[in-house]
């Protein structure tokens, strides 16, 4: 899925003389490989220039530094459970589709808690809402101060038991079986299930992720903690982008997906379902979930209009509607499986989180009326 550029391409971008670009290569900066045409040649990977080419415009100053981390920018909290990196989705330094093709949800969780023993997952309530099931146990629940890594472990599988029923999982076993028993499916659909739990368990620094971190630093229980990550999960621009997706894809069914694109692109707006900031040259997420997957012809018809229109690729939230509708699920289906894999990840970053004494607090930028003397 790389991108590579020749050396006078490289200098282009970055407009620097060569000694520069041997320099980056060098620290490590850009990486360079043998041209497979000719390997008396060099070629330098695309997406490290442009990285690169990013932080020099923005500078060093520290207002501009700071500016940069809240959207898609220089990274802000140090961690060791997931990264994206040339296009590849890593857990603790595994590839994550790999993971998805064989591993269960719990041999995910286990590597990303890094625990030994991870604790089985009680029958969950069913029936309830799942902002309801965390907040039922928040008010019983244990501060992260001062416990164990075990009983955090405990802490966030009796949690995310608890969610699981509240978003249809069933009766007991794998995370995977239960939500597919719940949804009435068979066994190969429940394999597709279990891929996408995997798949979703965790993404680096994103939206919901940071807000189950910020309130694990004040020392909250962890079902708070992932009742945070849940709430900031439910908002249109994160766990619940697949609506958006969806009604393109309705509307495509309806006046035909070359109409939609295009109507969607001429109101200014971003193509839900397609691309993304993080995978210029697309999503592995989505590929490995859509493998394996037949494409009814109206999402074949609106994946043809979209790399045609602006060289969108399927990102994740497309193939969760794809999954959605080969298998006949439930409507919100979407955000109930990036709300029950995700909490996995939610878990293991407030794990970590717990083992820095210190609250995140960063300052505002004063932009109000001037204070009178």
């Amino acid at each position: 899925m790389d991108d590579w550029y020749s050396r006078e391409q490289a200098l282009r971008e970055l407009g620097v003389a060569a000694q520069t670009l041997y320099a980056y290569v060098s620290r490590g900066m850009i990486a360079r490989r043998a041209d497979p045409a000719d390997p008396r040649r060099s070629q330098y990977r695309s997406d490290d220039i442009a990285a690169l080419t990013q932080r020099r415009a923005r500078g060093r100053r520290p207002a501009a530094i700071a500016a940069s981390t809240i959207a898609w920018g220089e990274p802000v909290i140090d961690t060791a459970i997931s990264t994206v990196v040339h296009g590849r989705l890593i857990y603790r330094g595994q590839d994550a589709t790999t993971l998805a093709a064989t591993a269960p949800v719990e041999d995910v969780a286990r590597l990303l808690w890094q625990g030994d023993a991870i604790p089985a997952l009680p029958p969950g309530a069913a029936a309830l809402d799942p902002f309801v099931a965390l907040a039922a146990l928040v008010g019983t629940a244990r501060a992260l101060p001062g416990r164990s890594h075990e009983r955090r472990c405990t802490d966030a599988a009796a949690a995310i038991a608890a969610l699981g029923g509240a978003l249809g999982a069933s009766g007991e076993g794998p995370l995977h079986r239960r939500l597919a028993r719940g949804w009435g499916l068979d066994p190969s659909a429940a394999d597709v299930v279990r891929r996408a739990l995997v798949l979703l368990a965790d993404h680096e620094l994103n939206a919901s992720t940071f807000a189950a971190r910020v309130a694990a630093s004040t020392g909250a229980p962890m079902a708070a903690c992932l009742l945070a990550g849940l709430s900031a999960l439910s908002g249109p621009r994160h766990g619940r982008a697949g609506a958006a997706t969806a009604a393109l894809a309705q509307e495509a069914d309806a006046r035909g997906a070359g109409a939609a694109v295009a109507r969607w692109l001429a109101d200014h707006r971003v193509l839900p379902g397609f691309g993304h900031p993080l995978y210029p040259l697309g999503d592995p997420r989505a590929a490995a979930l859509l493998d394996g997957i037949a494409l009814d012809p109206a999402l074949a018809a609106l994946c043809d209009a979209a790399a045609e229109a602006c060289d969108g690729a399927p990102n994740v939230d497309f193939a969760l509607l794809a999954m959605t509708r080969a298998l006949a699920l439930p409507e919100d289906a979407s955000f109930r499986l990036f709300a029950l894999g995700r909490s996995i990840g939610w878990a293991a970053h407030v794990m970590e989180q717990a083992m820095h004494d210190a609250i995140i607090r960063p300052r505002a930028r004063y932009a109000g009326a001037r204070v009178r003397e």
